[in-house]
């Protein structure tokens, strides 16, 4: 989320035609095309942040500039040459980094909050625990994910949370 993705395409010789058809999965279909005997690009219901990288008929790629959650979907460049149609699918999926916050609760015990990433995040802690994540969906399909400390022995002063997740990990320690 927030980065820039280039998605590639052919770039055939006596191009005729070539488009890209996006269906987000929130909102309604898109559509970029570009006619070389014209010279002219046409869009349809695309968000400004969706254009073309380069000029179309030096090389087709399109350029989504600060992806958010609502461009996720299915992103398809059809091009049609002399030599026949071709197609390249993409299949686009946001990650979202959770904010990760370790503290103590009102009873002294340590809690660990993942809050809104995509996907959820796993949350462990370093000394023994047993504990069960709880989970909370947002509308924008992110997800929160909290973890109480339940401490096996009663000797536990110090303990450390780690939260995983594909944009990157992180860990850090509590004494309640």
């Amino acid at each position: 989320v927030g980065d820039s993705s280039v998605l590639d395409c052919f770039l055939k010789p006596n191009m005729t035609m070539v488009a890209w058809k996006i269906s987000p999965k929130v909102g309604g279909p898109c559509i970029l095309g570009y006619r070389p005997d014209t010279d002219k690009t046409e869009r349809t219901n695309c968000s400004k942040n969706m254009n073309w990288k380069f000029k179309p008929e030096q090389n087709p790629a399109l350029e989504i500039q600060h992806v958010g959650i609502a461009q996720e979907g299915t992103y398809t460049c059809e091009v049609v040459a002399v030599d026949g149609n071709f197609h390249k699918v993409y299949h686009l999926t946001v990650l979202v980094p959770p904010r990760p916050r370790l503290y103590c609760d009102d009873h002294g015990s340590p809690v660990c909050e993942a809050a809104a990433g995509k996907p959820p995040a796993q949350v462990l802690w370093v000394l023994e625990s047993n504990p069960t994540p709880e989970k909370k969906g947002h509308d924008n399909g992110t997800v929160t994910v909290l973890s109480r400390f339940t401490a096996c022995s009663t000797n536990v002063t110090n303990t450390t949370c780690m939260v995983f997740h594909p944009t990157g990990n992180w860990n850090q320690s509590i004494a309640c």
